[in-house]
């Protein structure tokens, strides 16, 4: 058998290597050159000699994650197909069957299906497990199954599901979706408009404008700024939509480096559309990135007050930087700070504890900065709201039932169950809260808590010490012990939790735009929001 080549690798390399003499700074290009000489040779061999047939792609591709394992999370390398991606995601707009799916284990599960749609219209809903797109099977499908069901707008694609254990076909036409940045905005009360941002592509600032003017003419005279959840995005965008409410000039973010060129100020370039008029903005631990850009700059300009729970804290920048055959590095180069000089970045990927996890900043060493009317703020990562909303807060026990799909799972079988005509006559009952801990019964959920990971860790500890049969009894009381509290804990959290499975219930039922629907007048941050902009001298004293 022909030796496999590996020209187009190696080639790679060399280049990366000429690129790398050219731009990278304060380091030892010798010892650079060295290393990729190294790995090329390696490579090379690899390649020529293994017992079995190895692919060459696959091999670089598991290389540079190795690369860059050990670096924060968002710097990561994107091949052609995940640069398109990621144009695509910014532009706002894509073609294919309007749903948001999760691909994980072999398994791609509907987690929304887009109002009017394709895959609405063609009867998909959240919880239909895809098995087979046209005559691909997911299961046997190496790469990312989601990508088949892109194509040219008219173009058909048959998709087999299974729902409630039955196997279900159906045919989807492709069409031009649009993911929108104000997926809803109304208003409320007569006076106050509310809107939701949900992301920060290039459409973001232009449509968040045109709410404002048609709730203006609508009667706002106070305006509500949902971030909740929204991940971020573009940064300039996100200066944009400041920019509607601060004067021309003023500094939003900041972002600094070791690299001088990336030390940077950014300020708003544009006319305001209004300065004065009195804003709210919701924030919780899911909004990141240029959601606390927007949040944090209004919060450090006395500009509106911040109601919520902690932002999430990713106050890293990240710039694609292009290789060769269009691919990307997205590498971090700079952090975020708000007006005020506050570092969003909540974890230290650059320091971490004895288990490799990186360290957040210990509340007791939290530093104070002033804003701009001289109010006191602190950092330690993310914007902390002036307003704090118990409901908006994500408790580990929550954090842990939404990465392990139990909320999502129980509100699909919910629905399966139950009959709801109308968004206004959803109500989660405690009876439907014990359904609910019933089936994390049945499913045998569970979540490692650190506290248990720390006892795991002394024992494998004590059993190199020769002391594991003296203290295994006392470990297993303890676990038990922390089964019974994890249980209890649950029940503590009961408040955060409904408001989740609400969210979820309502969504599968009545899409986004019932949830928000029902929110408005039910969602205690919401409520809050609506409190604080009805008494004046409440608002002027939180901003004094």
């Amino acid at each position: 058998m022909m030796r496999k080549k590996i020209i187009i690798p190696f080639v790679a390399v060399v280049l990366f290597v000429a690129a790398g003499f050219t731009t990278v700074v304060k380091s030892d290009f010798f010892e650079i050159a060295k290393q990729l000489e190294i790995f090329t040779s390696l490579y090379k061999e690899l390649n020529m000699n293994y017992v079995d047939q190895v692919s060459p792609s696959t091999l670089m591709d598991s290389a540079i994650k190795g690369v860059l394992e050990d670096l924060d999370p968002y710097t990561v390398y994107w091949n052609e197909q995940a640069v398109e991606d990621a144009r695509i995601k910014n532009s706002g707009v894509y073609t294919g069957v309007g749903a948001a799916m999760r691909y994980k284990d072999k398994q791609l599960i509907v987690l929304e299906v887009f109002e009017n749609y394709p895959a609405d219209k063609a009867g998909l809903r959240a919880g239909d497990l895809i098995s087979k797109i046209d005559a691909t099977n997911i299961s046997s499908y190496e790469d990312d199954p989601r990508e088949l069901l892109k194509g040219v707008a008219g173009s058909r694609v048959e998709i087999q599901y299974t729902r409630q254990g039955k196997t279900k076909t159906t045919s989807v036409t492709r069409g031009a979706v649009e993911v929108s940045a104000v997926p809803y905005y109304t208003l409320i009360n007569q006076d106050i408009g509310y809107i939701v941002l949900s992301k920060f592509n290039k459409k973001t600032t232009l449509q968040t404008k045109s709410a404002l003017e048609d709730l203006k003419l609508q009667g706002a005279k106070k305006i509500i700024l949902d971030l909740r959840g929204n991940p971020g995005g573009l940064l300039n965008q996100a200066i944009g939509v400041v920019n509607l409410f601060v004067a021309k000039g003023e500094v939003i973010t900041t972002t600094q480096s070791v690299i001088e060129k990336y030390n940077k100020v950014y300020k708003t370039t544009a006319e305001p559309f209004d300065v004065d008029i009195p804003l709210a903005i919701l924030i919780n631990g899911r909004s990141a990135s240029a959601s606390e850009i927007v949040s944090g700059g209004l919060q450090d300009l006395d500009r509106g007050v911040v109601i919520g729970a902690r932002s999430f804290g990713k106050g890293l920048v990240q710039r694609p930087k292009n290789l060769i055959y269009g691919s990307q590095l997205k590498v971090t180069i700079s952090r975020y700070y708000t007006p005020s000089g506050r570092c969003i970045q909540a974890l230290d990927y650059w320091n971490r504890d004895e288990n490799g996890d990186p360290v957040r900043l210990d509340p007791k060493k939290y530093n104070a900065f002033k804003t701009k009317g001289e109010r006191t703020v602190y950092d330690g990562g993310g914007i902390l709201p002036d307003i704090e909303i118990a409901s908006a807060k994500f408790s580990p026990i929550t954090t842990a039932l939404l990465k392990e799909s139990a909320i999502f799972n129980y509100a699909t079988q919910y629905r399966y169950d139950n009959t709801i005509e109308r968004w206004e006559d959803f109500s989660f009952t405690d009876k439907d809260f014990q359904g609910f801990l019933k089936y994390l019964k049945n499913t045998n959920f569970n979540f490692e808590t650190q506290t248990e990971l720390k006892f795991k860790q002394a024992l494998r500890r004590a059993e190199d010490d020769g002391l594991k049969k003296q203290i295994q009894s006392s470990f297993e009381g303890l676990m038990a012990s922390i089964k019974g509290a994890k249980k209890k804990k649950i029940t503590e959290k009961k408040g955060e939790i409904i408001a989740l499975l609400k969210a979820e219930i309502l969504k599968q039922y009545f899409y986004s735009s019932g949830l928000y629907a029902y929110q408005v007048i039910n969602n205690p941050e919401i409520r809050a929001a609506v409190e604080v902009l009805n008494n004046e001298s409440k608002y002027r004293k939180i901003l004094k």
